[in-house]
């Protein structure tokens, strides 16, 4: 008998600058709704789920970006999803800016947390691989302030075992260091889910097409799958945010790199795909079979060194 996780991937459209929490939340009942009448196990909203994507801003304050963060998890606005889809027996990833205090101090995290079926949270997951700057770029035709207004997760890559599966999560960025699959492989993870908020263009280079970048996007997740005999599910938020366009192609991949389900809009809508968390095992044990093959005694520079450098000598 397999272990069979149903997934959805609930896509989400742009959130404006001026929509309201309540009305985002009533998008994401409606998703979850279409995942009950799919018999999901559990559905994956995107990064940054609540809100627009307010780094494009600059604020030479960073307190008065504090309306976009959420102080607890779930609150007023939020608690109506978190009861139906416990009412619905359907488990949850949720993607959100964190603002909380610890050591007597504020700290700002792009964060996501996973809830089971019983609306318990299993386990929560703070951005590590935050893009962009920190400081106004005037040579930039839009900003990206993720460096500017949230901190580096400081939880690591965890997994969980819960839902039946060993689960994993990451966000948007994440996705394209290989570290971040790796980590997590190396706890015999089962699934990875993953929120992200892409721009369709390049805000630093005209050369870089769309289709060059949603390609980029699968063939990360895809790699992330295959070499680490995992599931991984890719969901945007995407379309036209404040007049700044954000790319859609949300995907679920299964083990052997193979996109399996893929978003069709970029509206919300719903991706579905049964997730066979045995499936896992082929490759976790032959051709990626870590404890036969990994050889970490020559790794080293992976954790010595954040920077590249050429060797030394030579003509």
């Amino acid at each position: 008998m397999t272990r069979s996780l149903r997934v959805g991937g609930a896509q989400m459209g742009p959130i404006q600058k001026a929509d309201s929490r309540e009305a985002v939340v009533a998008r994401m009942l409606a998703l979850l709704e279409r995942a009950r009448a799919e018999r999901c196990d559990l559905v994956v909203y995107p990064e940054l789920a609540l809100t627009t994507f307010f780094p494009r801003w600059y604020a030479e304050d960073i307190g008065e970006m504090d309306g976009w963060f959420e102080r607890e998890m779930p609150n007023a606005a939020t608690r109506p999803l978190f009861e139906r889809a416990r009412d619905c027996g359907i488990g949850m990833c949720l993607g959100y800016a964190e603002l909380t205090e610890e050591d007597r101090a504020i700290h700002r995290y792009n964060t996501c947390i996973l809830v089971d079926k019983q609306g318990a949270l299993v386990g929560k997951y703070r951005k590590v691989h935050l893009p962009g700057h920190a400081e106004h770029d005037p040579e930039r035709k839009w900003q990206h302030l993720e460096k500017r207004y949230f901190e580096p997760g400081n939880l690591g890559f965890p997994v969980w075992r819960a839902l039946g599966g060993n689960l994993g999560m990451c966000i948007c960025n994440d996705r394209r260091w290989p570290e971040t699959y790796r980590v997590m492989g190396l706890q015999d993870v089962e699934l990875v889910m993953l929120g992200y908020n892409t721009p369709t263009g390049n805000a630093q280079s005209d050369d870089e097409a769309p289709a060059l970048r949603m390609f980029h996007n699968h063939m990360s997740m895809q790699a992330g799958a295959y070499q680490n005999g995992t599931w991984v599910v890719g969901v945007a938020k995407c379309g036209d945010e404040d007049g700044h366009e954000l790319m859609a192609g949300s995907v679920i991949v299964s083990p052997d790199g193979v996109i399996v389900a893929e978003a069709k809009s970029m509206d919300d809508e719903l991706i579905v795909a049964d997730c066979d968390l045995d499936k896992c095992q082929f490759n976790k044990k032959t051709i990626f079979d870590f404890a036969a093959h990994r050889r970490p005694e020559h790794y080293g520079l992976i954790v010595e060194r954040t920077g590249a450098e050429p060797p030394e000598g030579g003509g």
